[in-house]
């Protein structure tokens, strides 16, 4: 594929990609939490542990690919002023797409994070994989065309395009397992397939993993458990600090811990699990034993990691987040006077980001190893 614009020099999106190491990665961190303020470069030497020689080298780099630019000067307590520098936002953008069930949400980031476009479409898993593969593709080059006026293999500045759906799946080759529910995609070589469509990177991975790192690139520290509750349920772990997604990319099969022996089928075979509980409450519109069933397995979770929070989101979560957010803390609560330690229940709220958090996340599949912030 040819990466060069009409200059002939090669677009902002293949150079950040190319100069992406170590300690350019800890530069843009620097600079991207900076905001418009600006960081100065003895700063950078000073947070980085670099030499003064190895910052300006990378500075002056990424300045001149367009990512980094003067923020005015700030004053010294000795000799001449300080020049600050800043991220340029718009020189880096990234799609993340969020493939649910039953639609689709597709969104554009800047380096910052911030969702500068979005589409949303009627079409998930269910439509099968030629149409959804088509759909999505259609929808990614028509938002990458309205917001950057290019299609994704020609617009200089995207760095590919991540992809968050419902597990099991295999992220490091981008193959589908058994989604439950939807068995046909079995195998289906997803990365592959896009990349092959949009011609530009692809990365693929569960939805509860992207939204765990979208969360933790976002600013949550510390070890936490994502809750997703749509049309399916899930978790994305964060442990001290990176996400945890297993040898297998196993980790997060949170619905399907069987809490009733002999309970009630789930669609992935076996019977009681929490998925198949949660879901059959809110399907009786029993909201509030949905946040019971809810809170025991947070309560499970909570007692098997030791975890500092949880968040909670999905579509489900957001038409009654006060509930859930109340019966997930009051089993937690509950949980912590049990084992003697009153005032000291894990915390419940909402995840940041609304109904956003998915997508947003998947585009920070790759966003956040351009800033060090791959494991989150």
């Amino acid at each position: 594929m040819n990466r060069t614009d009409r200059t002939g020099r090669d677009p902002a999106g293949a150079n950040l990609l190319a100069v992406r190491s170590h300690n350019t990665a800890l530069v843009l961190d620097l600079l991207r939490g900076a905001g418009a303020d600006g960081i100065s470069r003895l700063e950078l030497a000073e947070r980085t542990g670099l030499t003064p020689q190895a910052v300006s080298k990378i500075t002056a780099r990424l300045r001149e690919d367009g990512f980094a630019a003067e923020a005015g000067r700030r004053a010294s307590t000795g000799g001449k002023p300080r020049t600050v520098l800043r991220l340029v936002p718009e020189a880096g953008h990234a799609v993340g797409v969020h493939l649910d069930r039953d639609e689709s949400r597709v969104v554009l980031l800047d380096l910052n994070g911030t969702v500068v476009g979005e589409r949303r479409g009627e079409v998930g898993l269910g439509g099968g994989a030629d149409t959804v593969l088509a759909l999505v593709a259609d929808e990614v080059t028509a938002l990458v065309g309205e917001v950057l006026g290019r299609g994704p293999a020609d617009a200089g500045t995207l760095l590919g395009v991540g992809v968050a759906l419902p597990g099991p799946l295999d992220h490091v080759g981008g193959v589908l397992h058994r989604v439950t529910g939807f068995p046909e995609w079995e195998g289906f070589a997803l990365r592959d397939a896009l990349a092959a469509r949009l011609g530009v990177p692809v990365v693929v991975d569960k939805d509860t993993n992207a939204a765990a790192l979208g969360l933790a690139a976002g600013g949550e520290r510390g070890s936490f458990a994502y809750l997703h509750l749509g049309t399916g349920l899930g978790a994305g772990l964060v442990i001290s600090g990176r996400v945890h997604r297993g040898a297998r990319t196993g980790a997060g099969e949170f619905g399907h811990q069987v809490i009733q022996l002999d309970g009630p089928p789930c669609e992935c075979g076996d019977r009681g699990c929490l998925e198949a509980l949660c879901l059959a409450a809110v399907g009786r519109g029993e909201t509030a034993e949905a946040a019971r069933v809810l809170g025991v397995g947070a309560g499970n979770l909570a007692g098997l990691l030791d975890i500092d929070r949880v968040l909670l989101g999905g579509r489900t979560i957001a038409a009654a987040p006060g509930v859930y957010v109340q019966g997930v803390s009051g089993i937690l609560a509950a949980r912590a006077r049990r084992e003697g330690l009153p005032g000291e229940k894990v915390p419940v709220r909402l995840a940041p980001g609304g109904e956003r958090v998915v997508a947003v996340g998947a585009g920070q599949l790759l966003l956040a190893p351009v800033f060090g912030r791959a494991g989150g």
